[in-house]
């Protein structure tokens, strides 16, 4: 996010000062310095407005003005002021107000009578900042646009991801990170006439006869270690002798923080016979 000096010379000033030698004083020295954008006003009570329509990258304000002062001025300017960052310089022959104008919400401070020098680098130095945090915050905002739109495809993938496996497959599953069933779909349910959980070993499955242990154990050591298993087998007789077989593919599920959240798989029933 580099910045170069032309960026710095069209950015947007505004001079609040209700006295017009300090106002013609200063717009000379800025213009004459390269300054492209510069603006004034000796009503305070502009400054507010003015700044709303505006979004000045620098306001020059001075403090000690009648009717309303320059501490008023700042007030006012963090009720609309929607970026967070209060882009003010004060200026002020007083020294006392210097601590109180920073705690107030002013950036940094410029001297009177004037020092020249010392105005043009505090202006350049606040502006380099200024247009530097402006494109830290515009870079926040495209790269949380992105980051949703990159969401949105995600998940558009993976509904056609489950769309096309639940077309190609007998059975499509899903557990979550405790190994509880969240999703199942196809005609694996009615062809089997059993609970998932069966299949899981679940407390609900007891009972269901025929499964064979030795594969169905295996089956779970490899989903407990969140390990994918691709083309596994593994077989169920049924009651009245005939014996199903079914190929499952599975993998483990992450989200974005890399923390486990589950697992997804595709089954189909391989053969059907007394």
């Amino acid at each position: 996010m580099m910045l170069g000096e032309s960026d710095i010379l069209g950015a947007s000033i505004l001079i609040v000062d209700d006295q017009e030698s300090n106002v013609i004083l200063l717009v000379q020295l800025l213009s004459e310095s390269g300054y492209l954008n510069v603006a004034s006003t000796m009503d305070p009570y502009e400054v507010c407005a003015l700044h709303r329509r505006n979004r000045y990258d620098l306001i020059l304000l001075d403090l000690q003005m009648p009717g309303m002062d320059g501490f008023e001025v700042m007030a006012g300017l963090k009720t609309n002021d929607a970026d967070g960052y209060l882009p003010v310089l004060v200026i002020t022959a007083q020294p006392g107000h210097k601590l109180r104008a920073l705690q107030a919400g002013a950036k940094d401070f410029i001297s009177k009578p004037f020092d020249l020098v010392e105005v043009k680098t505090r202006i350049h130095n606040m502006l380099e900042v200024r247009l530097l945090y402006k494109k830290l915050e515009n870079y926040s905002k495209v790269l949380e646009q992105t980051v949703q739109e990159r969401t949105a495809e995600l998940r558009e993938s993976e509904a056609r991801y489950r769309s096309l496996t639940e077309l190609a497959s007998d059975w499509y599953w899903e557990q979550d990170e405790h190994g509880k069933f969240s999703k199942v779909s196809g005609p694996v349910l009615e062809m089997l006439g059993i609970r998932v959980d069966a299949l899981a070993g679940d407390a609900n499955g007891v009972g269901m006869a025929g499964w064979n242990d030795a594969e169905r154990e295996h089956l779970q050591a490899t989903i407990a270690a969140r390990q994918p298993f691709l083309d596994f087998v593994f077989s169920r007789v049924n009651a009245d002798g005939s014996q199903q077989q079914f190929r499952v593919s599975g993998e483990p599920m992450f989200n974005q923080a890399c923390r486990y959240i589950g697992y997804r798989g595709i089954g189909v029933e391989l053969i059907a016979k007394k």
